[in-house]
């Protein structure tokens, strides 16, 4: 009986390291999560965060996008209006980043064009005081990856 006691204690504390923190689960807190893992290069963590954040917000950020027929613009406020778009959006340009760098062309060229056809007004906050476009920046990296496998 100790033994199960111990085996059991032990499956638990290994499920519990990996499990991966999610915060208050809110779009924005998974897209930070996701940048930074991107900065620290932990593809298995930028995956989780954006899978998650997709899996959670994507027919929101539709829903914000189908009502538009251009670029929001205005002020931080206006634009963040469009939270769902714009986090959805950021995280698979993020996503496309991190499987890219990881040789995984084929899946980022996926993760990109998805953000081009499906979530092409999706704004991400720069640091610097502006928005930009992260389908904007999706094209000219889909052009590159297109250019590297016809050679």
């Amino acid at each position: 009986m100790k033994k199960m006691i111990m085996t059991m204690f032990a499956i638990f504390a290994m499920l519990t390291v990996n499990a991966q923190d999610f915060g208050d689960h809110s779009s924005s807190t998974l897209t930070s999560k996701a940048w930074e893992a991107l900065s620290s290069g932990d593809h298995a963590k930028v995956m989780s965060y954006t899978n998650k954040c997709i899996e959670m917000y994507l027919a929101k950020a539709k829903e914000m996008q189908s009502g538009l027929t251009a670029m929001p613009t205005g002020s931080q406020e206006e634009v963040s209006k469009f939270w769902a778009l714009n986090d959805v959006g950021t995280c698979f340009f993020i996503q496309g980043q991190s499987l890219q760098k990881n040789g995984e062309k084929s899946a980022a060229s996926k993760a990109f064009k998805t953000l081009v056809d499906e979530l092409k007004y999706a704004q991400c906050w720069d640091t610097n005081g502006w928005f930009w476009s992260p389908a904007g920046a999706a094209k000219k990296t889909l052009v590159e990856l297109e250019f590297e496998t016809s050679i």
